[in-house]
């Protein structure tokens, strides 16, 4: 009988279990993944000790990447939270809690990263500090530290502390209890126990998605004046239905009202496409109502954000430990709008107030209004809420143990405000809310939500409900947005053709294709060009494995028409779509008599191409492919010859031919027809490292750099590229080992540091010899603690130097060196406890690899590049 078993729950996610020794494996964790486990019988109730509890995995395997086709790969807090509470692991004398915690598996810097991200999940801002800089009002911080201390059991306690972890590079690691875990290459693991192994391979095809667990009916919705349509109505742990969320209309505009897991499934039954929306109102950073993120993020545009200044800060810090980059960032895919608590927000006419709810971390929730015929139509949204009973609990005898009578009543006060509808949160106990508290809301109607339970009897009495799909029209349209989405769309493509021609097009029919319907089939030639307005679009190439999908304002059948020949690609509802279909014909005298014939022609031919490539397909609107179009120009780089691009920020993308990315003799990459390089300068101001050059005579479209960089979609995928190629430099040499050979790509060019730099390679390499030749003892110790000191007074002087230089990134460059000091000094306690043991050093060459290398690659080499333009190379 097997000893080891493995099933394929779903893309990207596996269940290995070696009941044996009773360890229990998740393998991959994208979003819904306890959703996925519990619906394959996985995760079932069950009786211990007189306890009911769930069954469940005690260990999870993470991705190496933490994007994968444009979805967050490790989304963790979820299947941590059901370890600990639903299987009882972390629950005082419960029979689950032997003691062990919950096991992270995978490379370094995705479990550290999952560590930091499940910790800001579970208490969002965690210093009055970090409340203070996010605007929390200073008579309120210690109140709501208070709070917070009371939702944590009066301890925030580091992740470290709940659960354990083992690190997987290319060596075996043991697991527990004999088994064994190898990394073979990037995202295929080898698990061993005795004479067994099963092989898991967590890489998604180019063409995969990670799937939702729940099937959803398609609707095709009309978009109102002032509506509300209801996308979600469970919670975390529903297997059936989508976390609780909505989807507002207003003036024919679709917001989004929180981004939960599986997002783009639900847009997609409803007929909606990514960019479509214009923004997005957030409560809070609870994967259930954030892991939806990056699919926005994959828009051709930046979606508005709105959310008060700490909601905002706790889902920054949240984001960017997931994906180990700068909070800053989170403007650069986002555009930011702060909320003012307990005031409307005028916001293009629709007002907004957004309601402090006490939560375990920051958040709010909103109250939404524009005016009509007898005064204002109203809608409140109501997650995450607290249980009345609860908060009356929270109110201590004193303010230094409990929040006070005050802020208790103006939260019952806000939770009683009254609105045409309100959707609330009623999933109970410590964090959610109760039906039983709005028994005598003054609402005119109220629907319950946030709970993966059937109603009661007497929540029946209480609120109605709303199944995905349904919609609550509060002031209905007397027009049809569509034609005026297909106006603004024309007007945008065609900036110089009078409206007068530009009528000629709009009066034309608009048709609704059923989801799965085919618009435009391979190999034909089409009587007709669409016009996008509504929806979601696959465009597929079997031939090429190519599948992409593509959104409102894009032009399907332009490039064949314009032609006169078969359609390269098919293109199929993904949803309910509506679009323009304009005669062929009569879109070519428009072409024709408005002068645009040439250049239609011109920029076609670049679309086209851009159209096959994975950057720059898909959702990209067709007035955003001809802006990047505009700026692309052919170069030709003959056989041997090397491309230079060391101050050049341009995009690169290879039309056809063959280039090598080599870093000196070692080639990382061979990159071919569509492929992509000079993202790290273009986009993400790093000096590309590598040296490009042609093993063939290759043609190549060199794009500008500022005209991708703020487009959300590429610069996201782009990112996952950036990523990618950043880890490979850390298994250059035999064995996936980073020869610790300082090399001339290095220099920052300032001698001082470069020098340093020398300095901290061969230190480095001193401790790792020692470890080779497994010499410990007092040797190891010395060559630890002369690293550790020449290390304080390198960082020292380099922050001098950016300081005396103005150096505009100077505030991230500190704290990245508080973070690796901490990093630094925690190995060193490690390295002086008398039951230290030498084979424990795989967690020292794991972050000497990433900081010596990484760090000085990308981030020291910025400043080297600030100091070259500045004139102040030394």
């Amino acid at each position: 009988m097997k000893k080891i078993k493995k099933i394929k729950i779903s893309n990207g996610l596996f269940w290995v279990e070696i009941p044996e020794v009773q360890l229990y494996i998740q393998c991959g964790c994208p979003a819904d993944s306890v959703k996925h486990l519990m619906k394959r019988g996985i995760i079932v109730d069950q009786e211990k000790g007189g306890a009911t509890c769930e069954t469940g995995p005690n260990a999870i395997v993470l991705s190496d990447m933490m994007i994968q086709n444009g979805s967050f790969a490790n989304l963790a807090e979820f299947p941590v939270l059901q370890m600990f509470y639903r299987q009882g692991m972390i629950i005082p004398n419960h029979p689950n809690n032997s003691g062990d915690n919950p096991i992270l598996i995978g490379l370094r810097e995705q479990v550290e990263a999952q560590m930091r991200y499940i910790f800001r999940g579970n208490y969002g801002l965690t210093s009055k500090e970090e409340m203070l800089a996010a605007g929390v009002p200073p008579d309120q911080v210690d109140e709501q530290m208070r709070m917070k201390l009371r939702f944590a059991f009066g301890n925030i306690r580091a992740s470290e502390a709940l659960l354990d972890h083992r690190f997987v590079d290319s060596d075996p690691v043991e697991v527990r209890d004999g088994v064994v875990i190898q990394r073979l290459r990037v995202n295929l693991f080898r698990i061993t126990y005795g004479s067994e192994h099963v092989d898991v391979d967590l890489n998604l095809s180019y063409s995969a998605n990670y799937q939702a667990p729940y099937p959803l009916s398609f609707h095709s919705i009309r978009r109102e004046y002032f509506g509300i349509i209801h996308s979600g109505d469970g919670d975390g742990w529903d297997i059936n239905r989508p976390s609780m969320a909505s989807i507002l209309m207003f003036q024919g505009k679709i917001y989004l009202i929180d981004a939960g897991p599986n997002i783009m499934a639900s847009l997609s039954a409803l007929g909606i496409g990514i960019n479509e929306i214009e923004g997005l109102f957030h409560t809070h950073a609870h994967d259930d109502h954030f892991a939806g993120i990056p699919t926005l993020i994959r828009a051709g545009h930046r979606i508005k954000y709105y959310a008060t200044p700490p909601v905002r800060a706790s889902v920054a810090k949240k984001l960017a430990a997931l994906l180990t980059m700068p909070e800053e960032d989170f403007g650069e895919y986002f555009e930011v709008h702060d909320l003012e608590y307990d005031v409307w927000n005028n916001i293009e006419s629709l007002d907004v107030m957004p309601l402090f709810s006490p939560h375990p971390v920051e958040t709010s929730i909103f109250h939404f209004r524009t005016i009509w015929q007898n005064g204002y139509s109203s809608y409140a949204h109501y997650a995450d809420i607290v249980d009345l009973d609860v908060l009356d609990g929270m109110a201590g005898p004193s303010e230094e143990n409990g929040i006070t009578a005050t802020l208790v009543a103006k939260v019952k006060a806000d939770y009683a405000k009254p609105a045409q509808i309100k959707k609330l949160d009623i999933g109970g106990g410590m964090i959610h809310g109760k039906a039983e508290d709005f028994r005598h809301d003054r609402s005119e109607k109220m629907i319950l939500a946030h709970t993966a339970l059937e109603l009661t009897d007497q929540e029946k009495e209480i609120g109605s409900g709303a199944p995905f799909g349904t919609v609550d029209v509060l002031i209905p349209t007397l027009q049809e947005y569509v034609w005026k989405y297909a106006y603004e769309f024309l007007e945008s493509y065609f900036p110089n053709a009078p409206i007068d021609q530009i009528r000629i097009l709009l009066n034309n029919e608009v048709v609704t294709f059923n989801p799965e319907s085919i618009i435009l089939k391979s190999g034909n030639i089409n009587d007709d060009i669409f016009l996008i307005l509504t929806g979601s679009v696959e465009m597929i190439n079997a031939n090429s494995g190519m599948r992409d999908m593509m959104s409102a304002g894009v032009l399907v059948g332009d490039i064949s028409a314009l032609n006169n020949e078969p359609s390269s690609r098919t293109y199929r509802a993904a949803s309910f779509v509506q679009a323009l279909r304009m005669p062929c014909s009569v879109y070519m005298y428009f072409i024709k008599t408005n002068g645009l014939y040439d250049e239609v022609e011109r920029l076609q031919v670049k679309r086209s191409f851009l159209q096959r490539t994975f950057l720059l397909g898909g959702a990209l609107s067709y007035t955003t492919q001809n802006q990047i179009a505009r700026r692309m120009q052919e170069i030709t780089v003959k056989a041997g010859e090397k491309l230079e691009h060391e101050n050049q920020p341009d995009l690169f993308v290879i039309i056809d031919g063959e280039m090598e990315r080599a870093l000196g003799d070692d080639i990382l990459e061979i990159l071919g027809p569509t492929d992509v390089f000079g993202e790290e300068l273009a986009v993400f101001d790093t000096p590309p490292l590598f040296e490009t050059r042609a093993s063939v005579n290759t043609r190549i479209y060199s794009i500008a750099g500022e005209s991708v960089r703020d487009i959300p979609l590429i610069r996201w995928k782009l990112f996952e590229i950036f990523e990618r190629r950043r880890r490979r430099v850390l298994e250059v040499g035999e064995g996936g080992q980073v020869p610790l050979i300082w090399r001339a790509e290095y220099h920052v060019h300032i001698n001082e540091m470069d020098q340093q730099h020398q300095e901290l390679f061969r230190l480095g390499k001193d401790v790792l010899d020692l470890i080779d030749s497994q010499t410990g003892g007092e040797p190891l110790k010395h060559a630890f603690c002369q690293l550790i000191k020449y290390t304080h007074f390198h960082f020292d002087d380099e922050i001098s130097l950016l300081r005396r230089r103005d150096y505009p990134e100077l505030a991230a460059h500190e704290r990245q060196h508080h973070v690796l000091l901490n990093q630094i000094e925690e190995l060193k306690e490690k390295m002086v406890a008398q039951d230290y043991v030498i084979s424990e050093n795989c967690d020292f060459i794991e972050f000497f690899k990433k900081w010596l290398v990484d760090h000085i690659l990308s981030e020291d080499r910025k400043y080297g590049t600030f100091f070259r333009v500045s004139g102040w190379g030394m």
